[in-house]
């Protein structure tokens, strides 16, 4: 439905009204005419119609809307009420959960408390029939023993795992362990009498406890004089093996070997290698580094004297050079015979010289060598001159 526009409000204005000419009014067209006002009428209520039909459908709209969204809500409603229905389900779960994960970790406690509270008992028993075998046993024998060594869960021993305990696990197995050691006392409608025996029953079991601390005590005491004893006579074996070695005598005696000089107190250089190694060369390594040495040195200088070059004497012409008065002509071909002598026999003595500079005692013995092989050298040229002096004279 059109709203109409309201009409203006005459503005008034404070200054004077100017009297204006209104132009002459003119019938409207067609008014006074039934058909145009009958035609009129006609849109009027064609459009009320209308109007009332967009109504009608805008209501329906809105109710069907209106219902969905009550069904909506409903559901809404439902969902909320059904989730709370399954958080108090897994509520009750995880509580029934929790109450048997409890009951389980109680009744594993308890089963475990039992097996070791029958393992304690088990071993109560072993020690009481040890104790009464070793009462009962009268024949002489070592008074200590060397027990074996169990390896635990881990690899550890049974000592290592009894330090590794907790003050609480001792504290439970102590509890355990004295559960079944002290038994409850059963005196409830005990007369005078009775109680009196029970309570020289009690005495007398003191006395036998007491009796066997004693006991235990004085193997102790023995046992530690023992130890004592083959403690002395181990050293006295090390100072005896240290005096054959050279060493001082308390050197093997102590809780540590003795120290090895491995290297000079003068060396700065850091020494790398380890005490292995070191040890090694002080039972003979050196001298096989020597010896590795020295025969490295040799490979390099015969490699060097092999790898020259060689070149062979000139031949000459005419008279041969060193040839003495009366000797014979030197056939051409012992010429190169020769030659190849003279190259061996230089060959050999620089093979010598290598030799010496190897090793300085054998080049000193060598120089007097040579020193001798001069001089009978020159004691056979004398000779040969008295010879040939002889000879010429002759």
């Amino acid at each position: 439905m059109k709203s109409t526009p309201a009409p203006r409000r005459r503005r008034l204005s404070r200054r004077p009204e100017r009297r204006r000419k209104k132009p002459p009014q003119t019938p409207a067209e067609g008014e006074g005419d039934p058909e145009f006002i009958k035609r009129q009428d006609q849109k009027r209520s064609d459009l009320d119609e209308q109007l009332k039909e967009y109504i009608s459908e805008w209501r329906k709209q809105r109710s069907k809307e209106e219902d969905e969204l009550k069904k909506l809500k409903e559901k809404q409603a439902k969902r909320k009420i059904s989730r709370a229905e399954e958080e108090q389900k897994m509520a009750q779960r995880k509580k029934e959960e929790e109450e048997r994960r409890v009951r389980e970790a109680e009744e594993k406690k308890q089963r475990e408390i039992e097996e070791k509270r029958m393992r304690l008992e088990e071993a109560e028993k072993k020690r009481q029939a040890m104790l009464q075998a070793m009462k009962d046993k009268d024949k002489k024998g070592p008074n200590f023993t060397i027990a074996k060594k169990d390896a635990g869960v881990l690899g550890l021993s049974s000592a290592a795992m009894e330090r590794n305990k907790t003050k609480e696990q001792l504290e439970e197995e102590k509890k355990i362990s004295l559960s079944f050691r002290i038994k409850p006392l059963a005196i409830e409608g005990f007369g005078e009498s009775k109680l009196r025996e029970k309570a020289q029953e009690l005495w007398e079991l003191i006395v036998k406890l007491e009796t066997e601390k004693y006991d235990l005590e004085e193997r102790q005491k023995r046992q530690d004089y023992d130890l004592k004893e083959l403690k002395e006579r181990q050293k006295q074996q090390l100072r005896h093996k240290a005096l054959k070695k050279g060493l001082d005598p308390e050197a093997l005696t102590g809780k540590y070997p003795p120290k090895i000089q491995v290297a000079s107190k003068y060396e700065r250089r850091v020494d790398t290698r380890s005490y292995d190694d070191k040890k090694k060369l002080f039972e003979g390594g050196f001298d096989e580094i020597t010896k590795d040495s020295n025969e490295k040195i040799w490979n390099e200088k015969k490699d060097q004297y092999t790898g020259r070059q060689k070149s062979k004497l000139p031949k000459w012409f005419g008279e041969r050079p060193g040839k003495k008065a009366g000797e014979p002509e030197t056939p051409e071909g012992e010429e190169d015979a020769k030659a190849d002598e003279d190259i061996v026999e230089d060959d050999e003595e620089v093979e010598e010289e290598v030799v010496e500079e190897e090793d300085e005692e054998a080049e000193e013995d060598e120089e007097e060598e040579e020193e001798e092989e001069e001089e009978e050298e020159e004691e056979e040229e004398e000779e040969e001159e008295e010879e040939e002096e002889e000879e010429e004279e002759e």
